[in-house]
């Protein structure tokens, strides 16, 4: 206002000057004194409303943001002057604020929705290790509503063992909570809010799951079980049923000790048959845990290599690598992948050949045949399933459980290049 009164003001002193000093009765003086000082007046005033009232507004729509009220907007907006435009840009920006707020309450109510249909128990901790977070999963695993658990530290929910997990790796470990025991898969991540870093945690029972694939397996192991005693079983029940004719027939024939004793030679090898598969059965189920040891991987793989008396592996160099396993059950392992691979090459004259590498972390041992390759790889490892005559579908799963026992994968799959098919193992190193 100031500003706007001292702008008039040298015209409006000498406006008044001139009338003074000019032939004027004092009436008149006056009057024109008055009308000059009003409309100096009056037009400071104007120019005051004009650049307060829309600075005022501006101010009350930036408090109306401020405050999360994205409703309000500015009338008289226009681009015919500067704070015309002003106020159409904080119309915009209320219009692009409203729309983000809309977007992130649809957003956190998806989140919210999701984290409460999850089965899976989802935690979150400040850096001080303090629960920030929690979903009605949780709730329901330490049998308490978030209002008792928010602010709690790790130690105090049990929770300490599943924050030391890796950033970003997968853990599986046993526990009990006051919700639930059995085997938990555990995964930590990181994240920031406000600034500080916090950490996420997920909880997901896999009882259920490993149940149902416990189900599987036995389901499986049955079927197998009950097709091979099936297999032994009837030609015994109906040898020995002909015996029994056999025998009450009267006048018995003259050759029917000879019939008897081919029929007894039958239900002989018929059951030491089955004796045989109920002991590779019992050799798979009792596999012991491995006794680690410091094992030099070259000469585990030429001592098993030696060991083929059907035909010469090639053995191809590698590096100088040593492992902490169990050498019986790895010399084990290859004995199989090589018994399996001369098989194999045996049938078309081929040759197998075996070596090692490193690769990354992990220690490669690889056996190559030059057979026909894999036809079904559907059932390699399903116990008991074999494609060979004679055999009895083991030994590939006992190769397996001991790779898996030493923290490492067996995999066969048909090569690339040639006929044949290439094993793998893969341990760590």
């Amino acid at each position: 206002m100031l500003a706007a009164l001292a702008a008039g003001l040298p015209a409006v002193a000498v406006s008044l000057i001139l009338l003074i000093a000019g032939d004027f009765t004092p009436k008149v003086q006056w009057t024109f004194g008055a009308i000059i000082v009003c409309c100096w007046l009056g037009f400071a005033a104007a120019l005051r409303g004009r650049v307060v009232r829309p600075l005022q507004t501006i101010s009350n729509l930036l408090a109306a943001l401020r405050e999360g009220d994205y409703s309000i907007r500015a009338r008289g907006a226009s681009h015919y002057d500067a704070l015309g435009e002003v106020l159409v840009e904080v119309n915009a920006l209320g219009d692009t604020l409203r729309e983000q707020r809309l977007g992130a309450l649809e957003a956190t109510a998806l989140l919210r929705a999701v984290m409460g249909e999850i089965d899976s128990s989802v935690f979150a901790f400040d850096s001080d290790g303090r629960l920030r977070l929690v979903n009605r999963a949780g709730e329901l695993l330490l049998a308490q509503p978030s209002a008792r658990l928010l602010g709690r530290r790790a130690e105090e929910l049990g929770l300490e063992r599943c924050l030391e997990t890796g950033e970003g790796e997968r853990q599986t470990l046993q526990a009990s909570f006051p919700g639930g025991a059995g085997r938990w898969g555990v995964v930590r991540s990181s994240f920031r809010q406000h600034g500080t870093p916090h950490s996420l945690l997920v909880l997901t029972n896999l009882s259920r799951a490993l149940r149902e694939e416990e189900l599987k397996a036995w389901q499986r192991i049955v079927r197998v079980l009950g097709h091979e005693l099936n297999n032994s079983l009837a030609p015994i029940k109906s040898i020995a049923g002909s015996l029994a004719s056999l025998i009450e027939r009267s006048p018995r024939a003259d050759d029917w000790e000879t019939d008897a004793r081919r029929g007894l030679d039958v239900i002989s090898s018929r059951a030491e048959a089955l004796s045989r598969f109920m002991a590779s059965y019992a050799r798979l189920a009792r596999l012991p845990p491995p006794r680690l040891g410091e094992v030099e991987v070259g000469a585990l793989v030429r001592r098993a290599a030696s060991l083929e008396p059907r035909m010469k592996v090639c053995v191809e160099g590698g590096p100088d690598v040593r492992v902490r396993a169990d050498a019986d059950q790895l010399e084990q392992l290859l004995i199989n992948l090589l018994r399996n691979g001369v098989d194999a090459a045996l049938e078309t004259g081929g040759g197998v050949a075996a070596g090692w590498r490193r690769n990354g972390t992990h220690l490669e041992v690889w056996v190559a045949d030059e057979g026909h390759g894999l036809a079904d790889t559907a059932n390699l490892f399903v116990p008991f399933f074999t494609t060979k005559q004679g055999g009895t579908g083991v030994g590939l799963v006992l190769s397996r459980q001991i790779a898996e026992a030493h923290g490492g994968t067996l995999t066969l799959e048909n090569r690339g290049d040639t006929h044949g098919v290439t094993a793998r193992l893969r341990l760590p190193l």
